[in-house]
């Protein structure tokens, strides 16, 4: 994959990296990055030497056919690592084992704190649950990460990538190993996920705003469904208004 999509994606995108010397050539390491676009799984890891694990949902690795096994092959081949959300906490915990297995096993974990895409571009606040505890359980450095541009390449629900440069910048690792083996205290791990934020947003330059992307979305959905039917409403109300018209003009007597 390395060879084949990464050499594809780095000659016909061209992406520019700054801070490439500050992944560190073996050893392990977490990955935090911002997360604009579907793609930024496949540019961050194009541009680097070493392999890079994400986690990925299980029904990605377990369709049934040969698309199935294809796209099995395909999530295996670029590094994502399968993670069944089922159980009483779901996905949060088994993304929090399979960071920590990774990381064991000295590589690369990659991760987005936010926990999903940006739906406008900005940068929202992270969630404290898989970053900080894989760091403070392993004591691995957390290496910020900033993808630019990477959205206005393949916007969400967007098939065919726009043909653009998109942007690296990889800031300098964290240490919390002072913290290590505190990953049950909430208030530290909300303290080690906004410290990880904010180098992202420095690195970025990205407006930060301070709520879950994920409850972002559901102001944006609520939002948009709102407006359509203010304007059902709205053309429901003309349409009525017509017809009174038109019947008021049928009963007025003839001339």
């Amino acid at each position: 994959m390395k060879f084949s999509i990464g050499g594809s994606l780095k000659l016909a995108f061209r992406p520019w990296v700054e801070g490439l010397e500050n992944v560190p050539a073996e050893g392990p390491a977490i990955l935090a990055s911002n997360h604009l676009s579907f793609s930024d799984s496949f540019f961050l890891p194009a541009v680097l030497d070493r392999k890079v694990t994400f986690i990925a949902k299980s029904e990605y690795f377990t369709s049934p056919g040969v698309k199935g096994k294809l796209t099995a092959a395909f999530f295996k081949g670029v590094g994502q690592l399968p993670v069944d959300r089922s159980g009483v906490r779901g996905a949060g915990e088994a993304a929090i084992r399979a960071g920590i297995e990774v990381i064991e096993g000295g590589g690369l974990f990659g991760i987005y704190p936010e926990g999903t895409r940006s739906p406008d571009g900005r940068l929202y606040r992270g969630k404290p649950g898989g970053l900080a505890r894989v760091a403070l359980a392993t004591g691995a450095p957390v290496i910020p990460v900033a993808m630019i541009d990477t959205e206005k390449i393949q916007p969400p629900g967007k098939v065919v990538p726009k043909l653009m440069r998109p942007g690296i910048k990889i800031g300098k690792p964290l240490d919390f190993s002072r913290y290590h083996g505190m990953d049950g205290d909430r208030f530290i791990l909300r303290s080690v996920t906004d410290e990880v934020m904010y180098e992202i947003m420095k690195l970025s330059g990205q407006e930060y705003v301070d709520i879950y992307a994920t409850a972002a979305k559901r102001q944006i959905a609520e939002a948009e469904k709102a407006a359509k039917a203010a304007e059902k409403a709205a053309k429901g109300a003309e349409g009525t208004k017509d017809a009174e018209g038109a019947q008021d003009a049928g009963e007025r007597p003839a001339a």
